[in-house]
């Protein structure tokens, strides 16, 4: 198991986001066991001069949390956004290798494989979801680490609070195409206020390509400061050592000011901004979208040549009908935006709509043979249903929005 996490790392395809194993030997956990986990690799702390600190401590599976580590991260939250002595919350990993990877749902998929109204599933969404709403709505100043892997889970931990600090070592990314699934945890909404009304944010939604440096990390809105890694330890010093205010925003807001650099490079997305908006812009059909890349390919700019390639290989290794469902909800969040009367200009409202449309797409086939393929087997060789875009039942896809039945329920945040 501990050994998967690697292998992911050194595959050109880096989903580390959502994992699920397959064994022979039963499992052999506890109610009590798994809480003791828990308590290990989620901890917190609240320092004498108002820091409340939460540490991601399980570095073996570069942090990946499940179930029992969500819902303690929320109580932490919970209890400290009425306690007086907590004027901020800092939240980072145990290593600069990784923030956090994702979510860790071992097993799930074995359970709706053996059944499909499996509780589990709808209990790891309401967990995941309603801890990313926590985040994005505290009245507290929540500031995060985003040292090292950062990806699915992991960015709906981090970019949706106040202060998202982007070190060198950060590695961002959305791959849940290419297990089946769709890049959920409210990236959409990231997405839609990304440059170019949204396009690089699609772009980066259906590729799954990674984000790798500080100027990039920046440009699209998930970093709000640079600050290199060998810092955030002096950092971190200065701020327990720091008497907060009444204000504690502004406290922070000067500290930052003093650890934040500029990045050595400008931001490689801004430099392909026309490209990336001609192709990914304007709500194009991903068949338009491929086109328009194989014909960027043969560009005599080596960077939009490049940019094109990789692009293309992204698009590839996802999914058809998770292709497809990505462009439909990115497009219609994106055409939601300063519209106060539709609830997908509201994060809020995105969730609930990824709620409905999680529960549903999860149970499909696509999920269970993209863990198989890329996580289980490895042979990085999924046989998709449907396997082509020219297959793909578009009512189909319109038929994940619609509201939960009230057996079910909807997201209550």
């Amino acid at each position: 198991m501990q050994s998967l996490f690697r292998q992911l790392i050194q595959q050109p395809l880096l989903i580390p986001t959502r994992t699920c194993f397959r064994s022979t030997k039963p499992y052999n956990f506890t109610l009590r066991s798994i809480a003791i986990m828990a308590d290990e690799f989620v901890r917190g702390n609240v320092l004498p001069n108002g820091v409340a600190l939460i540490t991601l401590d399980r570095p073996k599976a570069l942090n990946a949390m499940n179930l029992d580590m969500d819902i303690k991260y929320k109580k932490f939250l919970d209890e400290w956004e009425t306690d007086p002595r907590v004027k901020c919350v800092v939240v980072e990993g145990s290593s600069s290798r990784a923030f956090s990877a994702g979510m860790d749902i071992k097993g799930v998929v074995a359970e709706i494989q053996k059944d499909k109204s499996t509780p589990l599933v709808q209990k790891v969404f309401t967990a995941e979801y309603s801890l990313i709403c926590k985040i994005s709505e505290y009245k507290k100043p929540y500031i995060c680490f985003m040292d090292g892997i950062t990806m699915g889970f992991g960015i709906g931990l981090s970019g949706h609070g106040r202060y998202r600090l982007i070190t060198e070592k950060t590695v961002l990314a959305m791959p849940e195409n290419g297990i089946g699934l769709f890049p959920d945890v409210g990236f959409a909404y990231i997405a839609a206020k990304s440059p170019g009304e949204g396009a690089v944010g699609a772009y980066l939604g259906l590729t799954g390509n990674r984000i790798s440096t500080p100027a990039d990390a920046l440009y699209v809105g998930l970093g709000t400061h640079y600050v290199p890694s060998g810092s955030l330890a002096a950092l971190k010093e200065d701020l327990v050592a720091t008497t907060l205010s009444e204000d504690p925003d502004q406290d922070i807001k000067s500290l930052l000011e003093r650890y934040n650099k500029n990045p050595e490079s400008e931001p490689r997305l801004k430099l392909l901004l026309p490209r990336i908006i001609s192709t990914f812009g304007s709500n194009k059909p991903i068949k338009e979208v491929i086109k328009e890349l194989e014909n960027h390919q043969l560009s005599g700019d080596t960077l939009v040549a490049e940019w094109a390639k990789d692009a293309l290989q992204g698009i590839k290794k996802g999914a058809p009908f998770s292709l497809c469902l990505t462009q439909e909800h990115f497009s219609r969040v994106a055409s939601a935006q300063g519209k106060s009367n539709d609830d997908l200009s509201k994060l809020a409202g995105v969730m609930k709509a990824e709620y409905r449309i999680a529960l549903r797409s999860s149970l499909r086939n696509d999920f269970v043979e993209g863990v198989r393929a890329v996580l289980v087997d490895k042979d990085q060789n999924p046989k998709w249903n449907p396997l082509s875009l020219e297959e793909v039942n578009t009512a189909e896809i319109g038929a994940l929005f619609e509201p939960l039945s009230s057996d079910v329920g909807e997201l209550n945040v």
